[in-house]
């Protein structure tokens, strides 16, 4: 089975933008300083928060709404 091609868009893109925020918040914690209940110790450090914060609900969000065109797609098929 084909996947269509603006469903491995949404699927590549989310993924991206989720795998940014990810990469952000390992930066934050191991390569700028660390975190704590104040927040990050160094300036990049609060660049990457804002970062990882803007980018994983939306990345989340968008590799969701792929998975489930994926999964409608497949299941449309299997009716068909």
């Amino acid at each position: 089975m084909a996947m269509r091609h603006d469903t491995r868009t949404l699927i590549r893109t989310g993924s991206g933008i989720l795998g940014t925020g990810i990469l952000a918040v390992l930066l934050m914690l191991f390569a700028f300083g660390g975190i704590s209940r104040q927040g990050p110790h160094t300036n990049p450090g609060w660049l990457m928060l804002m970062l990882a914060m803007a980018s994983l609900p939306t990345g989340l969000l968008t590799f969701l709404l792929g998975l489930s065109k994926l999964l409608r797609e497949r299941s449309a098929q299997n009716r068909a």
